[in-house]
């Protein structure tokens, strides 16, 4: 119970930081540049969901990682590692029903034409669907976005509605045949290998380190708690990861350069998926021409003056 609550209260104090933050990022700059539509009523519902929902989430997990810490000493790194890989594949097939209705109204699309042709696409590129949805997501933003949910080999269809209102059918229909594109080439299927492999990398690194007593040792903690060892091993994880960050980001842009020439095959008008990004970047006030290093770093998708280039030069 000790190391529930611990963890806890540096979640806490971790939120409680952040709140100025957030605040600022929603109702100033947001409001600046015209993109905020979140009212401090639902600003404060979501803040109190997020509570109550990372007190349960982090509860569970914290609780079941240091139980199989106590009961295999030895053996821990690995039992952990599969705890929250299975914890995490249950809760990506549990979110689109119990967590994301709790922030969003989903109602299924009214235009049947949209709907009809949205099963057409999916249909010529194999993928299966059970239904598609619209959320209100214009009550917190006007930014536009689209994807899928949904575990093994049916889908779910989200579009925002604000998507909705602000593109023609052609240019929806080309949004999705992106995502369908990362589906089809197995992305995010790749990805999760990835990560999880340099996860149980890391988390039997970590058993070693503390089964060695060595942070215990270089930071001069005479109390031999693994609170203490966890705490530091996260400070030192973060450190270690972000050189990581342009492999990363890196592998994500080769993977949207694969969807958007899916797309571009996939679609009956190609020149929809440029002029899609074309309202996509001016809707977010995209920074057309990065600087290469910071983009190199933190830009998942590649400049969208670039994708526009490549997917013209496959036409």
């Amino acid at each position: 119970l000790s190391g529930v609550v611990f963890f806890l209260a540096l979640s806490y104090a971790n939120t409680i930081i952040s709140i100025p933050f957030d605040l600022y990022s929603t109702f100033r700059i947001e409001n600046k540049y015209g993109f905020n539509a979140m009212t401090w009523k639902l600003w404060t519902s979501d803040f109190i969901k997020s509570i109550i929902l990372s007190t349960i989430l982090i509860g569970i997990t914290t609780s079941g990682a240091l139980y199989l810490m106590k009961a295999s000493p030895d053996f821990w790194w690995f039992f952990v590692w599969l705890f929250f890989l299975l914890f995490s594949i249950f809760m990506m097939y549990i979110s689109p029903y119990v967590i994301e209705p709790l922030f969003n109204k989903f109602t299924p699309i009214e235009n049947e034409e949209i709907e009809s042709s949205i099963r057409d696409l999916m249909k010529k590129v194999g993928i299966k669907i059970s239904r598609v949805f619209k959320i209100d997501a214009s009550k917190r933003s006007t930014h536009t976005n689209a994807y899928f949910t949904g575990i093994g080999k049916v889908k779910r269809i989200v579009l925002y509605d604000t998507l909705l209102k602000k593109m023609e059918k052609s240019e929806i229909l080309s949004v999705l045949a992106h995502e369908a594109g990362h589906w089809k080439k197995k992305h995010v299927l790749k990805m999760i290998i990835v990560v999880e492999a340099m996860s149980l990398i890391g988390i039997y690194i970590s058993f070693m380190m503390i089964k060695s007593g060595i942070l215990l040792r270089i930071f001069s903690i005479h109390n031999d708690t693994v609170f203490a060892s966890l705490l530091i091993l996260g400070f030192i994880g973060g450190i270690v990861s972000f050189p990581l960050k342009p492999v990363f980001s890196y592998f994500s842009r080769r993977h949207e350069r694969e969807a958007d020439r899916f797309a571009a095959d996939m679609a009956e008008n190609p020149e929809a998926m440029a002029t899609s990004l074309i309202k996509l970047s001016k809707d977010n006030l995209s920074n057309l021409h990065p600087h290469p290093l910071y983009a190199s770093f933190y830009y998942s998708h590649p400049p969208v003056v670039q994708r526009i280039r490549e997917i013209r030069g496959q036409q």
